[in-house]
């Protein structure tokens, strides 16, 4: 029932760093031919790499007349593909420029896995259709979960994709009619019907929904109606494209102080705004860390950058339905383990409670209290505050009430007293 959520991806220590950097130097000189060549291709016009040839086991094709018409290119360092092997997440920074723009902008590519993990993704996808590992995807497809609502399926129901991902861990009727008719990877999106869809974008759709829901996230959710997260643009096979932040809130760990109140401030909005907002959708975070943040440089603004662990609780349902104890505040157990950006919590209550505490536990857990830890630091977003405002001790208080609540329900005044204080301290208050 319980889920303790450790860092993904680990450190490489600065030893393995220094062998890697010193192996990648000798293939460098060894493959300079290749390495010129990769250079000056522009590698995101070919259907190969894009893995354009996989679908419909990928992730769209919206964007594709951007990609192979060279209009989306690589940044620098990223046209190697020798320091793939350093870009564990497979996410990339690229240059975009629409020709009657003239300008170009800054976007984020993602792949959303890991080379291993889309791998498993093929073999499981050809096991389950021919019971061999390998296999033509294209023919494979129709033969699996991912083709069960082709055809003349009018709705994308529950019953079909209850708990394939964080997203649909419980979802309602009202939740996935939103992400079919915002679904961005079909030419007729705005209609909630299924049936309006190709068999191939239905495919599309699922194996989303399955993998890594994070673009159906921001397609659902959209930073253009004031939802914190970056802007979906587009996909072409399995090439995601997103819209550059800018720098990751880690970067702004050693601020100033005024800089990283606001801030501060901003996370316990995002928190407030992902749990009670007019929709009645809780979007809860259920992986919280300094690199799944991003700030604007011009604006200042926060956004989530990393959306793939999000649980959607469909409020109304829960009151609909009124599951036991559904009106019972639930306080979040704060859990003080031994790695980075841990959480814990149970999927199966925040599904089944109307008033939680989850987000603000994570915020002032994981980013902002002493208890927040990362890369081998301690004392969280707001460590060593003004003398003047470390001595009034009311900053500590209410971020360790957050964190750790030693009063009933502690947390969830705590929050709110947070917020406001922190607004005083940043000048944002209303």
């Amino acid at each position: 029932m319980w889920r303790l959520v450790p860092l993904k991806l680990g450190r490489l220590s600065r030893a393995l760093k220094l062998a890697a950097l010193g192996s990648l130097l000798v293939l460098m000189l060894l493959h300079s031919p290749s390495l010129l060549a990769s250079w000056q291709r522009n590698e995101l016009a070919d259907r190969r790499f894009l893995q354009l040839n996989k679908c419909p086991a990928c992730f769209g094709t919206s964007w594709c007349r951007r990609f192979l018409n060279g209009q989306v290119g690589f940044e620098a360092w990223g046209r190697l593909r020798l320091l793939d092997f350093l870009n564990v997440k497979n996410v990339y920074f690229a240059q975009y420029g629409e020709p009657r723009e003239g300008g170009r902008r800054r976007v984020v590519l993602k792949r959303l896995g890991s080379q291993r993990e889309l791998a498993q993704l093929d073999q499981s996808i050809c096991k389950r259709a021919t019971g061999r590992p390998r296999c033509d995807l294209l023919q494979a497809m129709p033969r699996t979960e991912f083709a069960r609502l082709n055809g003349d399926v009018r709705l994308l129901t529950p019953e079909a994709v209850e708990g394939w991902s964080d997203l649909v861990h419980c979802p309602s009727q009202r939740l996935l009619d939103r992400l079919v008719r915002r679904y961005a990877e079909t030419k007729d999106s705005g209609s909630f019907l299924l049936r309006n869809l190709k068999d191939s974008e239905r495919m599309q759709l699922l194996l989303t929904l399955a993998f890594n829901p994070e673009p159906l996230v921001l397609q659902s959710f959209p930073s253009d109606e004031g939802w914190p997260f970056a802007k979906y643009l587009g996909a072409c096979g399995r090439m995601v494209a997103v819209n550059y932040v800018g720098e990751e809130l880690w970067s702004y760990f050693n601020a100033p102080w005024e800089k990283r109140v606001d801030l501060a401030w901003q996370l316990m909005e995002i928190a407030e705004q992902l749990t009670n907002n007019d929709f009645e959708f809780a979007l809860y975070l259920l992986d919280v860390s300094f690199d799944n943040f991003a700030v604007g440089p011009r604006d200042g603004k926060v956004i989530i950058v990393d959306a793939e662990n999000v649980l959607v609780a469909d409020k109304r349902l829960i009151r609909q339905n009124k599951p036991e104890n559904w009106d019972v505040w639930y306080e979040s157990k704060f859990d003080d383990c031994d790695k980075e950006a841990c959480l814990s919590f149970s999927k199966e209550i925040l599904c089944a409670r109307v008033t939680v505490d989850h987000n603000y536990y994570a915020v002032c857990q994981n980013l902002l209290s002493r208890h927040a830890t990362w890369r081998g630091t301690s004392g969280g977003l707001l460590h060593d505050p003004p003398s003047e405002i470390a001595k009034d001790g009311r900053l500590e208080a209410l971020l360790d009430e957050c964190a750790n609540p030693k009063k009933r329900y502690g947390r969830f005044q705590a929050a709110k007293e947070l917020r406001g204080y922190l607004a005083q301290l940043s000048h944002n208050a209303r």
